[in-house]
């Protein structure tokens, strides 16, 4: 089975967590006031919705995965790479949600900035990738 065939389809049932996640936060914001303090609030909006726009992503990245002629390996790679990313970089938010003060670092911060660096180098090797086969 090739990267392009089955890592979508781990993305696509993860976007069903995310539709989860949609129902509970409004089911925390509509029905149970006081739940969430602003800041776990604002971390839990920003962690669904990078969660949800870059899994939408990732499903176009995997379209374009063959087109950039890598090894079945580096495909392999690149699609991990991009996937532990989106998770890295929106469980990071949750992360500081649960672990996180106003104004401070935590390793929730440091998760997301580590996953933003993995979409990145997964983005930037499709991008060279296509390039090549132009």
């Amino acid at each position: 089975m090739e990267a392009s065939e089955l890592l979508p389809i781990i993305a696509v049932f993860s976007l069903v967590t995310v539709e989860f996640g949609g129902h509970a936060l409004l089911q925390l914001i509509t029905t149970r006031h006081g739940t969430l303090t602003p800041l776990r609030e604002r971390f839990f909006r920003a962690g669904h919705a990078h969660a949800g726009v870059l899994l939408v992503l990732s499903l176009v990245y995997f379209l374009y995965l063959p087109r950039a002629e890598f090894s079945s390996g580096a495909d392999w790679l690149f699609g991990i790479l991009l996937l532990a990313g989106v998770l890295a970089q929106s469980g990071g938010f949750f992360l500081h949600l649960a672990l996180g003060t106003e104004g401070r670092p935590s390793p929730g911060t440091h998760l997301t900035r580590a996953g933003a660096v993995l979409i990145a180098a997964a983005l930037i090797a499709l991008g060279i990738g296509l390039v090549q086969n132009l």
